[in-house]
Formats: structure tokens, sequence, C-alpha cells
């Protein structure tokens, strides 16, 4: 077995799947050390697996770590989980409880065990059918948190996606949107609108079948049932020959773009193997910061970015009808023409008949840019300096020679390479960087050799200046 065959399968043995393969870069260094991390936590804190690419790991520390994914195991299977919600569901209103500190639904023989934690009584089927509100939500920030859409973004989702003509929504990470699409889709509706969830929260287990709920981490395209939980989704894409399905994702904001892309194209390989589509894609509406644009273009060049100001109920910030730079940031990125997405009008939103799109209200056509040109809500202005358009906030700065925020501290902004220095490119394209082919080749090799071996990727952020510990 080589060193690489090796290393690979130990980070199959994680708690959130596959791990992934970063570079730690070092300014003027033309190749950094790689090095295995998690997939889904970004903090050492959450998931304490570090491995250096050229590691050799002894047999101990390969006991002791197997014994900590063991210990990291949701404590039951989707079948049993389901097994007890029948079980569950059989009971009357009155011994139906809910662990708010265990977050589980207990049966008669629970009870006991739980009789000092946090128990809600009288559990109804309208709270099972909106396991969202009743599950705490996660939020930790540099892992899984969970920002749950509000009721106005979700109309608004299943009316658009309803008037596209689809009938099957795959829901990657949006716990609200499928609850919401099973609620609002009664079961003598035609053409009834069907929903296929896939999250990294095995919590749901407890609420939905195996036909509605699979196990996923989107970060490394990991299916924690394995090729049975695989095919389900395939089966899902596929049906009808592939028409009428739609996938709408809302990853973690602190994720890495280029992960998910992976993960995405995997799941729209998935629904291409129906038959012949050379001339389409699967519709996929991809909900994210509006400031990420660039990074998401560069991964799906036929993507546009929609005005429509996304939501959430339990986020202070992230909320609708806010003003100036407290607007919601979140915008939905997607394939489908934009020209055929109608957005609210009683929410301000108009048509740019030059454009051929809706945009928000304040956002003004540019003659000279020949396009809508705001981003967050506001009206920008154009600086002819820049011959482009940027926040009403920002002027012109002669010493910087770009456009800023007022009170900036000149040249504190390095713009162009990181590595190298150069202004006239990016380290994403710096020809010193012998760690970009490097990559592209293990990435190839990796999946050829297996489909559970993730994506290789580079690490674009700076890494902490901090002796990684075994």
């Amino acid at each position: 077995m080589s060193d690489w065959e090796a290393v690979t399968i130990i980070s199959l043995d994680l708690p959130s799947g596959p791990a992934l393969l970063f570079v730690k870069a070092s300014q003027g260094k033309e190749q950094g050390r790689r090095f295995y991390a998690c997939s889904a936590c970004r903090d050492r804190k959450d998931c304490r697996f570090f491995q250096w690419a050229d590691e050799k790991i002894s047999q101990a520390r390969l006991l002791a770590r197997e014994e900590y994914n063991r210990s990291c195991q949701p404590p039951m299977t989707h079948q049993q989980y389901m097994t007890r919600f029948q079980e569950f569901i059989a009971l009357p209103l009155a011994k139906r409880k809910f662990c708010r500190d265990c977050q589980q639904l207990l049966l008669e023989g629970d009870w006991q065990e739980h009789s000092g934690h946090r128990v809600l009584g009288d559990v109804a089927i309208s709270h099972l059918k909106t396991p969202s509100q009743l599950l705490r939500p996660l939020e930790n920030k540099r892992s899984n948190a969970q920002y749950l859409f509000s009721d106005r973004s979700c109309t608004f989702l299943l009316d658009t996606i309803t008037s596209l003509g689809n009938t099957r929504v795959l829901c990657v990470g949006t716990p609200r949107l499928h609850e919401w699409i099973i609620s609002k889709s009664p079961e003598n509706s035609k053409p009834k609108v069907k929903s296929l969830l896939l999250d990294i929260d095995f919590r749901y287990s407890q609420f939905y079948g195996k036909d509605e709920f699979c196990h996923y981490n989107m970060f490394n395209h990991h299916f924690f049932g394995g090729e049975a939980s695989q095919e389900i989704c395939q089966k899902f894409l596929q049906e009808d020959d592939g028409r009428g399905v739609i996938m709408v994702t809302d990853p973690p904001f602190g994720g890495l773009v280029e992960p998910l892309a992976f993960s995405f194209n995997k799941i729209r390989d998935m629904w291409k193997t129906t038959s012949a589509k050379a001339s389409t894609e699967l519709p996929i509406f991809w909900i994210f910061p509006y400031f990420f644009e660039t990074r998401i273009l560069q991964c799906f060049t036929e993507f546009s970015m929609l005005d429509y100001q996304v939501d959430y109920d339990n986020h202070t910030l992230f909320k609708h009808g806010k003003t100036g730079r407290k607007q919601s940031p979140v915008r939905i990125f997607t394939n489908v023409s934009p020209e055929s997405i109608v957005l609210p009008a009683s929410e301000g939103y108009r048509f740019c008949s030059i454009c051929k799109r809706y945009v928000s209200s304040g956002n003004r056509h540019c003659e000279i840019c020949t396009s809508c040109t705001s981003k967050d809500g506001r009206a920008w202005k154009h600086c002819h300096l820049c011959n482009r358009c940027v926040k009403p906030s920002w002027t012109h700065c002669s010493s910087c020679g770009r456009c800023a925020l007022e009170g900036h501290s000149c040249g504190s902004k390095v713009e162009g390479c990181f590595l190298c220095g150069d202004r006239d490119h990016k380290r994403s394209s710096c020809p010193r960087d012998k760690t970009q082919n490097h990559s592209k080749r293990s990435l190839k090799i990796s999946v050829k050799k297996s489909s559970r071996i993730p994506a290789v990727w580079k690490k674009k952020n700076k890494q902490k200046k901090k002796k990684p510990s075994s």
C-alpha cells in the first residue's frame, strides 16, 4: 500500500466523513505543506482531527482515533429512529414528550432517564410536521450553524419553484423549506410537490423516513447511509427522466466555496446519468451572501445572482425590511434564466427591460456599466476613475488609486498576489504556485481510485501559526 493510499483510508474515518486536503501557504514561499482536516468543522475545538499529508501514523494513534470516531456517531440508526417514531405517534397526546436537553423524542421507557431534564409535553402531530421549530438550531458559526428561512422566504421560494414547473425539490441543507413544502403541498393537490432533504444534522432522522431524509455532508459529498442512501437520492433526481426537479441549497456561510461546488457538481452528475441531456442542466438555487459572487461564478460560469433578499427567522442581522447596510446580504445564485424569475412588486422589485431581469428598488441602471450594478440593495454610484460603480459610502482615494471607505488606512490592503507580491494577478492564478497543478492531479487520481475519496482543495485563507497537535 502506498503512502497516498494509507492517508486516504485514514481520512475516511471521521465523524463527518472524508477529510479534505489543504495547503498551508506562507507568503513568499512557492509551495506549502499539505495536511488533512475536517471538512465540516473549521475550528480545531470542534473537530480535533489534523494530519500532515506526509505524516506516518502509529497503530496506537489509529486505534485512539477510531475510538473517538465511534463516540461521535449518532446513538441510533435511521431505521431505529423510524421504528421509535411509529411507536411515538401511536401514543396518546398526554404521553408524547420531547426532551429539550437531549433533543430526542421520548417513549414511556425513556421518562425515568430524562426525569431531571427540560421536557416538553403534549407533542402534537403539528409539532412533528415542523421539526425545525421543535429542534434547537445549531449555532456554531465555525461548523454547522443553522439559520432557518423565514415564512416570507419559504413562500417566495415555493411559489417560484412551482411557477417554473418543478414538482420535486432536492433540499440540500434547507430543513425549513423541506418541511414547508411537505406542509403546504397536500396529498390531493395537483401536481403535488415532493421534497428530499439532505442534511448533516442527524436529528432529522427522528422525523423523516428514508425517502424524505438522507444524512449528508455537502462539503465532501458524503452520504452517511452509504450506497443505499445515495441510491435514494439518485432515484429521486432521475424520476420522470430527470424532468421537473430543482436543487435548493443553503450552505453555512463560513464554508469554502470550492468544496461545495465540487459536491454540487457530483449531484448534477447523479442527475445527468438518466439520459442524454447535453443541452440542459439541473436547475439550482444556491443561497449565499452576495460578496461571494466572484467565487461562485468562477465555479459556475453560467450562474447569475438575483436581487431577492433572503432572510431568516433566527438571525438578528439577516432580516428583510432593514435599511442601509443592515439589509440582508443573502442572495440566490442560479442557472435559471433571471428573466423567468418574478420578484414580488409588493416589496419594491421591478423589471429592468435592458438587463432583462428583476431588480430591487434601489438598483439603478448605469448607462456606462450597461447594467444594474448594485449588489447590496442600495443605489450605487459610478466612479469614472475606477471605471465602475461602487458603494455609496465609498470615495476615490488618490493614494490607493481606488475607491474605499472614508477614513481607511491607505496601503493597508495589499492588492495582488499573496504568494509572490505581484499586483497583476491573484494567488489562484500565480505561475509560481506549484501546488495548483499538483492538487488537480491528486484530485483526478483520488476520484479514479475510489468514489468515496474526497476532492483535494487548497485552503486560501491564512492558517493559525500554532503547532498542530495529534
